[in-house]
C-alpha cells in the first residue's frame, strides 16, 4: 500500500464518525453517573463565573474603517463632554398658549434634578422652540454612557415634566432605551415545544427529557457567554441571538437522538447498543448538522464588523454546546430512564402489527408526481421572493418602535411640531492642524451643507478647547430612514469632499446604516463564497457525492429568496403587519441580509443532513435509490415535522417583542423555517433525488479516492453484536 493508500486508510480510521459516536454513546449510557455528575458540576461552576464576572451588553454598534465610526471617534476624543447618553424632552403646549420660559421651568428644573445629569439645555437659549412656539426640544446630557444609566435615573428622566400643568411632555434618545429583557417570549416558546415532543412521543418522560437536556446545554452555553461579557463586547442582541438558536437546536438534535433510540430499542436492541447505535447514526448527522450552523455562524467574523462577529461567535457557541451535550449527557440520561422513553402502548403492545407512517405515503407521492411537484414549488417560492426586489435596509430608530413606547411617543410629538427631519439629526465633524485652520474648514462646510438639497438648517460650529475639532449639527428635511435622506448625505460627503484645510466626517443614525449597508454589501459575496464553499466541501464529506451538496445549496438559495420576499411585505410594505405588532413598516435593519442568510444556511443544512444522511444509510444497506429516497423520509417525516415546528415555535416567540431588530430576526427566521423544512426539504428534495436515482450518489473516482470514508451512516456498526441483540426483535410499531 501507497503513502496516500495508508494516510487514508488512517484517516479513515481515525474520523470514522459514526464508529467514534457508537463508542461514546455507549461509554456515556453505561457511565452516566460520572457524566450526569460532570455536567452539574460543569454547569455549577460556569454559571458562578457567569454571576461573578457577567458585565453589561450595549445597544451600540460599531463600524470601524467607517466615515461615520471616524466621526464619534472625533467626538469622544476631542468633546469628551459630550461622550455620556443623551436624552431629548419633547414639550408641547396643550393648549393655544405658546410656550415662554416661565412654563418650561418646572420641566428644566425637573431634568437639572435627573442624577447623573450634567446639562439641560434650555430652548430658548438653543433655538429649539418651533415657530408658532407651541413646542420645544429639551436636550438633556448625562455623565455617564447610555449602558450605565440605571433603572433609577432612567425612572427619574421619563418622570420629567410630569407635573407640569397644560404641557404634554415625552421623552426620548439613549435616556430610554432599556436593555433588552429575556423571558415571556422564550417561557411560550418552551411550552409549546414540550407540546410537540408529547404528541411525538407519546411520552411524558420522552419529551421532559430531551426538553430538560436542551435545557442544561443551553444554561451552560448562556452561562459562559454572560462569564466572558466582562472582557467581550456584546450588543444586547447578542445574548438574545445564542439562546434563540441554542434553544432550537438543543431541542432538534436531542428529538433526532431520542427518536433513533427509541426506534432501536423497538426493533430489540439493548439499551447500551441501542444507545450506542443512536449516537452512531442519529448523532453523526447531528455532528454535521451543527458544524454547518458553527461554519455559517463563525463566517461572520470575514466581514469585519465587531458587533456581527461578537453575535455569530456567541451564537456558535451555544450551537456547539448543544452538540456536545446530546451526544453524552443525552445517552446518560436515556441510561436512567430505561424503556419509560417509550410510549404505553409501545410498552404494552410489543407484538401490534407497525402502521405505516404518513412519511411513507408522502415520500411515495412525491417522487411519483414528481416533475409537477418539483415545477409547482419553484414557480411558488419564485413568486413569494418577488417583493425582494424591493428591498431597503438601513438601521431602525424609534419611529420603528411600538407605538406605545416612549421613544416612539417623543419620535412622533417631535416630527408633528418641528417635521421629521428633526428626528434623524446628522453631525458634521471637522478636525485640522490648529483653530485657524479647524474654523475656516468649518465655515466652508457650513456654507457648503446649507447649499445641499435636503438639508432644512445648519447649526452654526461650535469648537473644542484646543481648537483642533468643530461640529456642526445638520438636520435633514426628511426621516431618518427616508431614502430622500440618504441621498441628502450622499450630496453632503461629495461637497465637503472639496475641502482642503481639514477632514470633514459625517454621522448620525442615516449615515450610520448608509456605511454599515456599504460594508455589508461589499462583504457579502466573500461570505457566502466561504460559507457556501465550505458547507459544499462538508457535505461532500458526509455524502460522498457531488450533485448532492449542489442540490442542497440551490434549496438554500430558494429558500433564502421567498424568506426575504415574505418579510420585507410584512416589515416592509405592511402586508399583514399589524398581526405581529409591527406598528409602523420601513426599511429591513441592515444587517439583516447577511445574519440571516448565515442562520438560515447552517438551519437548511440540518434537516438536509437529517433527512438525507437516513437516505444514504439505506442505500448503502443495499436499498435501490428510490426506494431508499421513500425510506429516507418515511422514517424521518415525522421527526423533521416536530423538529421545524419546534423551531418554528421558539423563533416565533420572538416575534412578539417589541424590538424591531429581534422581532424581525424572530419572524424571518420563523419563516425561514417554515420553508425550508416542509417545502425545499420534505418535498423538493424527495422529488429532485427521484429524478437523480442512482446518480444522486455519483462521486468521480479520483475524488473518490482523496476523500476519506467517515463512514457517517454507520455502515461499520452493522450487523448488531449477537450478545447486544435482544432474542426476539420487535415490529417499530408505528415508530418513524
Amino acid at each position: 500500500m501507497g503513502a496516500f493508500g495508508q494516510t487514508r486508510t488512517l484517516m479513515e480510521g481515525v474520523f470514522g464518525v459514526a464508529t467514534l459516536l457508537y463508542r461514546l454513546g455507549r461509554w456515556s449510557f453505561q457511565r452516566r453517573r460520572a457524566v450526569v455528575a460532570v455536567w452539574l458540576l460543569l454547569l455549577a461552576l460556569i454559571g458562578g463565573a457567569a454571576v461573578a464576572f457577567s458585565g453589561p451588553t450595549s445597544g451600540e454598534l460599531t463600524m470601524p474603517g467607517t466615515e461615520s465610526q471616524r466621526a464619534m471617534t472625533a467626538l469622544e476624543r476631542d468633546f469628551p463632554q459630550a461622550a455620556g447618553a443623551t436624552g431629548t424632552v419633547v414639550v408641547a403646549s396643550e393648549t393655544e398658549r405658546p410656550l415662554t420660559p416661565a412654563r418650561l421651568k418646572p420641566v428644566l428644573d425637573d431634568a437639572a434634578a435627573v442624577p447623573g445629569v450634567v446639562s439641560a439645555a434650555d430652548p430658548f437659549a438653543t433655538g429649539a422652540v418651533s415657530e408658532d412656539a407651541r413646542y420645544a426640544l429639551v436636550q438633556v446630557q448625562f455623565e455617564n454612557e447610555a449602558h450605565e444609566i440605571t433603572d433609577a435615573q432612567r425612572a427619574a428622566f421619563t418622570g420629567i415634566g410630569a407635573d407640569a400643568p397644560g404641557l404634554r411632555v415625552e421623552h426620548g434618545g439613549e435616556a430610554v432605551v432599556t436593555p433588552l429583557e429575556m423571558g415571556s417570549s422564550e417561557i411560550i416558546g418552551i411550552a409549546i415545544a414540550a407540546v410537540v415532543l408529547v404528541v411525538t412521543f407519546g411520552s411524558l418522560v420522552a419529551a421532559g427529557m430531551t426538553l430538560v437536556n436542551a435545557l442544561v446545554g443551553v444554561a451552560v452555553g448562556m452561562s459562559g457567554l454572560f462569564a466572558l461579557t466582562s472582557v467581550v463586547d456584546l450588543t444586547d442582541t447578542a445574548p438574545i441571538l445564542a439562546l434563540m438558536l441554542g434553544l432550537a437546536v438543543g431541542i432538534d438534535y436531542s428529538l433526532f437522538i431520542t427518536s433513533r433510540y427509541r426506534q432501536l430499542l423497538v426493533e430489540g436492541l439493548a439499551g447500551p447498543e441501542a444507545a450506542g447505535r443512536a449516537v452512531g447514526t442519529a448523532g453523526s448527522a447531528v455532528v454535521f448538522a451543527g458544524a454547518t450552523v458553527v461554519i455559517a455562524l463563525t463566517g461572520l467574523s470575514v466581514v469585519g464588523i465587531p458587533f456581527l462577529t461578537a453575535m455569530g461567535l456567541a451564537a456558535a457557541g451555544t450551537v456547539a454546546v448543544a452538540v456536545v451535550v446530546a451526544l453524552t449527557l443525552l445517552p446518560a440520561v436515556l441510561g436512567f430512564v430505561g424503556e419509560r422513553v417509550l410510549s404505553r402502548g409501545q410498552r404494552t403492545k410489543k407484538d401490534a402489527p407497525a402502521r405505516e407512517a404518513f412519511g411513507f405515503r408522502w415520500g411515495r407521492g412525491v417522487t411519483r408526481l414528481r416533475v409537477p411537484v418539483l415545477l409547482a414549488a419553484v414557480l411558488g417560492l419564485g413568486a413569494l421572493a418577488l417583493p425582494l426586489q424591493d428591498m431597503r435596509l438601513a438601521i431602525p430608530d424609534a419611529g420603528a418602535q411600538a407605538e406605545s413606547t416612549p421613544g416612539r411617543q417623543a419620535y412622533d410629538l417631535t416630527s408633528e411640531g418641528f417635521g421629521p427631519g428633526f428626528n434623524g439629526r446628522l453631525i458634521a465633524v471637522v478636525t485640522g492642524d490648529d483653530r485657524r485652520s479647524t474654523e475656516a474648514a468649518a465655515r466652508q462646510a457650513q456654507a457648503i451643507i446649507e447649499r445641499t438639497d435636503g438639508v432644512l438648517a445648519v447649526t452654526p460650529p461650535q469648537t473644542n478647547a484646543t481648537g483642533t475639532a468643530a461640529v456642526l449639527g445638520v438636520i435633514p428635511t426628511t426621516g431618518p430612514t427616508d431614502v430622500k435622506t440618504e441621498d441628502t448625505v450622499r450630496a453632503i460627503r461629495a461637497g465637503v469632499a472639496s475641502i482642503t484645510l481639514g477632514d470633514v466626517a459625517l454621522t448620525g443614525v442615516t449615515a450610520l446604516g448608509i456605511d454599515v449597508s456599504a460594508k455589508l454589501a461589499d462583504a457579502l459575496p466573500v461570505y457566502l463564497l466561504l460559507v457556501v464553499g465550505l458547507s459544499v466541501l462538508l457535505l461532500m464529506l458526509v455524502f460522498r457525492s457531488i450533485l448532492v451538496p449542489i442540490k442542497a445549496a440551490a434549496g438554500f438559495l430558494l429558500t433564502v429568496g421567498a424568506t426575504f420576499g415574505l418579510t420585507v411585505a410584512v416589515f416592509q410594505q405592511g402586508h399583514f403587519a399589524d398581526l405581529i405588532g409591527v406598528d409602523t413598516p420601513g426599511p429591513l435593519v441592515s444587517f439583516l441580509p447577511i445574519l440571516l442568510i448565515g442562520l438560515l444556511f447552517g438551519l437548511a443544512m440540518d434537516y438536509e443532513v437529517f433527512l438525507v444522511s437516513r437516505m444514504r444509510e439505506d442505500f448503502v444497506h443495499g436499498d435501490t435509490a428510490q426506494q431508499a429516497t421513500v425510506n429516507g423520509l418515511g422514517h424521518n417525516a415525522r421527526v423533521v415535522t416536530a423538529a421545524a415546528l419546534i423551531m418554528i415555535t421558539v423563533f416565533g416567540g420572538f416575534v412578539f417583542m417589541d424590538d424591531p431588530i429581534i422581532k424581525s430576526i424572530g419572524f424571518a427566521l420563523a419563516v425561514g423555517v417554515f420553508v425550508d423544512a416542509f417545502i425545499v426539504r420534505m418535498t423538493l428534495v424527495p422529488a429532485v433525488m427521484s429524478l437523480l436515482g442512482r446518480s444522486a450518489w455519483w462521486l468521480p473516482k479520483a475524488v473518490d479516492r482523496i476523500l476519506p470514508d467517515l463512514d457517517v451512516e454507520g455502515a461499520r456498526l452493522h450487523p448488531a453484536p449477537a450478545a447486544e441483540a435482544a432474542p426476539a426483535p420487535r415490529e417499530p410499531a408505528g415508530i418513524s
